[in-house]
């Protein structure tokens, strides 16, 4: 579950010397952990597909304060998780019940809608540190059914100091299982110090989430708080770490439907919005029901109908 996401942006996108541009993430709190929000940002609102991106911790996890985000529900987009550190516990409408670890991933796609709760899967002592993002479903998929899918590993290839981890997508001749809306990748990029030449598809647009460490790129020194956005054309990112770095490398064919985005749901106009938030406000089987411990989220209407 995250906090209402700006349904207009009316800021222009900036222009990027060098093709790059960095922004800087703002900082939010989801059911009691801080979070950097990388996207969306004011004159950023996607790169490709991919419409959202939460990095969360590292923050201790215990008894007292465990990850608890009770039943919430999503449309119009897919979730994906990873986790650099501790577990989490996925359950769903659909009857999915799945813990995941560092270096597993756990996708859902919401479709019409869906309904699902994060949780700490033990009461256990540690720490939990990770990222959560969201793809926005393209109008061929976004009324389809829901759907989860877990891939306990995941396809590697190595780079110059380092080794990429390919989520999503195809890279360096290493190919995903995970199912795949758009034309879109995310890679997790596991550096040593030193200079890496990474591939790109120049048909892509692209951004580095560093998650720890740092990552020079161009002109810019990116550390976790903020992202490096990289315009379509190159066919290569040079990245030169000082540090052992964690970053995630997300890109695809720039997204040209436009996007409205409430609370947790990607749609087209404000008008779905509200039928989707009626929807779970009013306990429609649209969303299915979750079995959880938790309680069901609730939030107050999006801010046009408390104007009306």
């Amino acid at each position: 579950m995250r906090r209402p996401v700006p349904s207009a942006d009316a800021d222009p996108v900036p222009s990027h010397p060098g093709g790059v541009e960095l922004l800087a993430a703002r900082e939010a709190l989801v059911a009691g952990t801080a979070v950097r929000r990388a996207l969306p940002r004011r004159g950023r609102r996607t790169v490709g597909a991919w419409c959202f991106a939460d990095h969360f911790g590292p923050a201790p996890v215990s008894p007292d304060a465990p990850v608890a985000i009770g039943p919430h529900p999503h449309t119009g987009l897919q979730t994906v998780t990873w986790l650099l550190e501790g577990e989490q516990r996925h359950r769903d409408s659909l009857g999915s019940d799945q813990v995941i670890r560092p270096g597993q991933l756990n996708l859902m796609t919401a479709g019409a809608g869906i309904a699902h709760s994060e949780e700490d899967p033990d009461g256990r002592e540690g720490r939990i540190h990770g990222m959560q993002l969201w793809v926005a479903q393209p109008e061929a998929t976004r009324w389809g059914v829901p759907a989860f899918e877990h891939h306990r590993e995941l396809p590697r290839a190595e780079v110059d100091h380092g080794t990429a981890t390919v989520l999503v997508g195809a890279f360096d001749g290493a190919t995903s299982p995970a199912r795949r809306d758009t034309d879109h990748v995310g890679i997790e990029l596991a550096l040593q110090p030193g200079t890496s030449v990474l591939p790109l598809d120049p048909t892509y647009e692209h951004a580095v989430i560093v998650a720890g460490g740092d990552a020079t790129i161009g002109a810019h020194v990116v550390t976790p708080g903020s992202l490096a956005y990289l315009v379509p054309g190159a066919d290569e990112l040079v990245v030169t770490s000082s540090t052992p770095t964690l970053a995630l490398l997300v890109g695809g064919v720039p997204f040209d439907e436009d996007v409205v985005m409430w609370w947790n749901f990607v749609a087209r106009s404000r008008d779905e919005v509200t039928d989707a938030y009626r929807g779970w406000a009013q306990g429609d089987e649209r969303f299915g029901a979750v079995h959880s411990g938790l309680g069901r989220a609730a939030v107050a209407p999006p801010p046009w109908l408390r104007s009306a």
